[in-house]
């Protein structure tokens, strides 16, 4: 390899320029819970600052430690105790606020419900007693897997009531994955549905549930909600139904006092490539993290309708649908369904219907709604909306300036969060009253966090350049480890820098301290050595008029290394063609530099996406390298394979 393509591996090549900028509407600095001098109290001693954020919550034995760091392992407010369900719930009904609505529901066939706390807590406290009546105790584990529906935050609340730790799965996953999970986390009981909907079909829950606990002899209880109403088997001695099992329970439940480090939930990441891993968040830090990220990041008051369109089997649905809104006694919007059920205006009929004034929803999706057009948002009334929130994926500056415009009409601020399952609460983040946003930007540190960008060595990227993201000192929220596998949590996070969680995305930091992502670091290209991230290819292609969505990989060359792969989203009715094809390369091209040309361009009706919206760039990869596919057992349409097979065979010829 030569100096320079030494050079190069070093760190990850940013070329990608975004000069728009964006303060604050001044009326919405006036009111803003989040004043600039909240960056001065965390970097002035940011212990202090995590723990008068944590004494906001209600201890029933206030703490006296803040942190113990023994690395890689943290203990925050560990000689505190606490319940979770009394914060979310208890500590708001006896201020009065009982008859605040906590969520609007809105199933996925039309059938809605408003929840007020006094409802939340009273589902809660008997769902509780009937948990303990079937022998489930303080540092037992229970495993929910079900549809976006109210009994869903009540399990988890009435599991936190009872000192039991939960482990959701998302509602979306086969047999094989449930097994995996309730075998790893060793649950004693599995609450689910008889159905869940999708699209208008059902979605067979319970028939899964049978599946696996063939597989699963130690659920000893299979707590079933009836949904649909539809017929299931139902298991006597094993499975019980949720509504005859809380019928007669009382409607108080003495909450059990936890210590801050005991341990919350499990949750598993996809784990597409190898053995899925159980994250493990425990209770003081975790909810100190999310409530005050919850408050300062949206800027939630009393009259807000805030509405997170994540599902809950992910930690974006945990920690900003349950835990961080109900700790701040918000109301919330719970949606069962898809945007496109019954047609592709669905999420904007419930912005209108709900009068939904803070929206946080994924940079996938908002590409999508570009794809689908103007039309549909168009024929609702979102003027409601005051603030604007992005989450997941990098969002391309496209995406960012089209949801700003279409449906914040230009005059709501964007907050787009970069965190991770690890780190159980948004890391770095606009404040929406103090921070000047970019598009595409995650912008700056959430005050009490310290990242840093780092090449190959370990050593901090000057300005301009990218590398490794990394968290120099504990937080909080961050996870306690991996479930069963300590050493799996120190090799995965803590081998690669002496000192610094490593967070697996690539990333660069401006001139002005501006964070920008660039995707997971399996993402990046070497090409002719240069290291390229997928996610600026991709964003430059967006930018053309015609592109609604691309997805990028890198394909061995025997000339340059890796040859770039994309595959497109036209617009609408648009049709792919060679001479868009050529077109599209160049506008990369003069976007980017012209080492950065994608050498194949497939035009593609859909990408291969899990049900979480999740591009999958390890099928891209495998369809791109002509590899036998792995697992496509996650995929929301496995149909697509085939059609994309197909088409990256034919460019592929074309090359040859």
């Amino acid at each position: 390899m030569s100096v320079e393509e030494q050079l190069h591996s070093r760190h990850i090549e940013a070329l990608q320029v975004e000069e728009r900028r964006f303060p604050p509407p001044p009326e919405f600095v006036a009111q803003a819970n989040a004043k600039p001098e909240v960056y001065e109290e965390a970097n002035g001693d940011y212990e202090a600052f995590w723990a008068a954020r944590a004494r906001e919550l209600e201890w029933s034995k206030p703490f006296t430690r803040v942190l113990e760091w023994n690395e890689p392992f943290a203990r925050w407010f560990a000689d505190g105790e606490l319940n979770i369900s009394v914060n979310c719930l208890d500590r708001h009904v006896r201020a009065g606020r009982g008859e605040r609505v906590a969520y609007y529901f809105e199933g996925e066939p039309g059938d809605r419900r408003a929840v007020t706390y006094n409802e939340l807590l009273l589902e809660v406290c008997r769902f509780a007693n009937a948990l303990r009546a079937q022998g489930i105790k303080r540092g037992d584990r229970v495993a929910i897997y079900l549809p976006m529906i109210v009994e869903l935050p009540v399990a988890m609340l009435a599991c936190t009531r009872i000192g039991a730790a939960h482990s959701v799965i998302f509602g979306g996953f086969s047999p094989d994955a449930i097994v995996d999970r309730v075998t790893d986390s060793g649950c004693i009981a599995l609450i689910t549905a008889d159905f869940g909907w999708r699209r208008g079909k059902t979605v067979p829950l319970k028939e899964n549930c049978d599946a696996a606990m063939e597989r699963m002899p130690d659920v000893k209880c299979c707590i079933v909600v009836k949904r649909t109403g539809d017929p299931v088997n139902m298991e006597p001695g094993r499975d019980v139904w949720w509504h005859e099992l809380i019928e007669g329970q009382p409607a108080t439940c003495e909450p059990e006092p936890v210590d801050a480090e005991n341990l919350l939930f499990i949750l598993y990441t996809s784990g597409t490539t190898a053995k899925p891993k159980g994250i493990k968040h425990t209770t003081g830090g975790y909810l100190t993290g999310a409530a005050t990220t919850h408050k300062y990041v949206f800027d939630v008051k009393d009259d807000d309708v805030y509405w997170c369109t994540a599902d809950i089997g992910w930690v974006t649905g945990h920690s900003y649908i349950v835990y961080g809104p109900l700790c701040n006694g918000t109301t919330g919007v719970l949606y069962e369904g898809t945007p496109d059920h019954p047609d592709k205006d669905r999420f904007w009929e419930i912005v209108e219907r709900y009068k939904v004034t803070i929206l946080y929803t994924a940079p996938t999706a908002i590409r999508t709604f570009m794809k689908w057009g103007t039309e549909y948002p168009g024929k609702h009334d979102l003027s409601s909306l005051r603030l604007l929130g992005s989450v997941g994926e990098p969002i391309n500056p496209e995406a960012w300036m089209w949801y700003r415009d279409v449906i914040g009409g230009g005059r709501c601020p964007i907050v787009d969060t970069w965190w991770q399952t690890e780190t159980g609460m948004i890391m770095i983040t606009p404040l929406p009253g103090v921070t000047t946003t970019l598009p595409g930007s995650a912008t700056q540190p959430f005050p009490g966090v310290f990242p840093d960008v780092v090449d190959e060595a370990g050593q901090t990227v000057p300005p301009g350049g990218g590398g490794y993201i990394v968290i120099r000192k504990p937080w909080p929220a961050m996870l306690r480890g991996i479930w069963g596998d300590d050493e799996r949590y120190k090799e995965t996070y803590w081998s690669k820098f002496p000192h610094m969680y490593l967070a697996g995305d690539g990333c660069r930091r401006d001139k002005d301290g501006n964070y920008w992502f660039m995707g997971r670091i399996d993402d990046v290209m070497n090409v002719s050595g240069h290291r390229i991230s997928t996610t600026e290819v991709e964003s430059a292609l967006v930018s053309h008029p015609a592109v609604a969505e691309a997805a990028v990989v890198g394909r061995s060359d025997a000339m340059t290394g890796q040859a770039i792969s994309a595959f497109v989203l036209l617009k609408g009715a648009q049709v792919g063609s060679e001479p868009l094809a050529l077109e599209l390369r160049a506008h990369v091209g003069v976007k980017l530099g012209k080492f950065t040309s994608p050498k194949y361009l497939t035009f593609t009706s859909e990408l291969p996406k899990t049900r979480s919206g999740k591009i999958m760039r390890r099928l891209l990869r495998d369809i791109s390298e002509g590899r036998t596919l792995g697992d496509t057992t996650t995929l929301a349409d496995s149909s697509i394979v085939a059609e994309l097979q197909s088409r990256a065979r034919e460019e592929a010829q074309k090359e040859e």
